[in-house]
């Protein structure tokens, strides 16, 4: 018999939420954090951000959404924020140049396609949704400014991307600094003990870390997942890109792009796009095994 999530030692929520990923930063304050909520029936508040730049939720999107999900089945609190504010920023995370900027009528068409979309993943009846111009839209120059001072720029500019466009001479805007604060900003106003993301967003939550810990309250745990690549084969699937799979595309179109996919990615997608169980998958990958074959 199953067991109900009550039930669950920490080790086996361990376990689960290990499946898949890329690091968890630190893994022992995870496993405090989760012992903590067993202990006194409070769930702990695992928070996602994603920015409406794009119309679609993709299946790179899909990877931190049902790892998400994951949390929410094992009884805690899923917070998704709606970044319509840092959309207006953009995150620089793995960009060779400055994205260009939204209307706030662009960010808001974008935003409301997302709820009807995360509703094929998320369990949005419990979930907490909130957008983070909740707080930003209401920030003085006086508030940027105490936000900025909570971040050096040797730290900011350590990131590889930010790293790489100054090696090669690539602009970089003054805005784009501003990202990794206003990411970890929102973590402090929703209180999150955990925050997943793409690996490209390592160093986005290690900073919200810092700035949860200036503030006085304890810092998240950084969950990260591992890089979908997109139909061409080669980049990160992606809106920017056009290489990626809408998971709200008519099903043919689905399919014809689905098939479009080089075969030696066909492992990833499996094991990064499917629900089956760690087990099971190793199984189907072996060797003389073809997950084609998976019924």
């Amino acid at each position: 018999m199953e067991k109900s999530r009550a039930q669950l030692s920490v080790e086996e929520q361990l376990e689960t939420i290990k499946q898949g990923t890329v690091a968890i930063l630190p893994l022992e304050e995870l496993a405090e954090k989760l012992e903590r909520s067993r202990k006194t029936g409070i769930p702990l508040q695992v928070k996602l951000g994603v920015d409406p730049t794009a119309p679609d939720v993709h299946l790179g999107t899909a990877v931190v959404l049902r790892k998400l999900r994951q949390f929410q089945d094992l009884g805690h609190q899923a917070v998704l924020i709606i970044g319509d504010f840092t959309a207006l920023v953009g995150d620089p995370s793995g960009q060779s140049k400055t994205r260009p900027q939204l209307s706030p009528e662009e960010i808001e068409h974008n935003a409301e396609t997302y709820f009807t979309q995360v509703r094929k993943i998320l369990d949005m009846d419990h979930a907490r949704v909130v957008r983070n111009s909740a707080w930003f839209r209401k920030f003085t120059f006086e508030d940027v400014i105490h936000l900025a001072a909570r971040m050096t720029l040797a730290r900011t500019i350590e990131r590889d991307d930010f790293d790489q466009r100054l090696k090669s001479n690539t602009p970089i805007a003054l805005h784009e600094l501003l990202y990794p604060l206003m990411q970890g900003y929102d973590s402090v106003e929703v209180k999150a003990d955990v925050e997943v993301g793409g690996q490209d967003q390592t160093f986005n939550l290690l900073a919200a870390r810092e700035i949860q810990r200036d503030l006085g309250q304890e810092p998240q745990v950084a969950l990260t997942m591992p890089l979908l690549v997109g139909t061409d084969g080669t980049l990160k699937m992606s809106k920017s890109y056009g290489n990626y799979i809408g998971i709200a595309e008519p099903p043919e179109e689905i399919f014809g792009k689905v098939m479009s996919v080089p075969d030696e990615l066909l492992a990833s997608y499996f094991e990064m796009c499917t629900c089956v169980p760690a087990e099971q998958a190793r199984e189907l990958l072996a060797p003389g095994k073809n997950p084609r074959d998976a019924k």
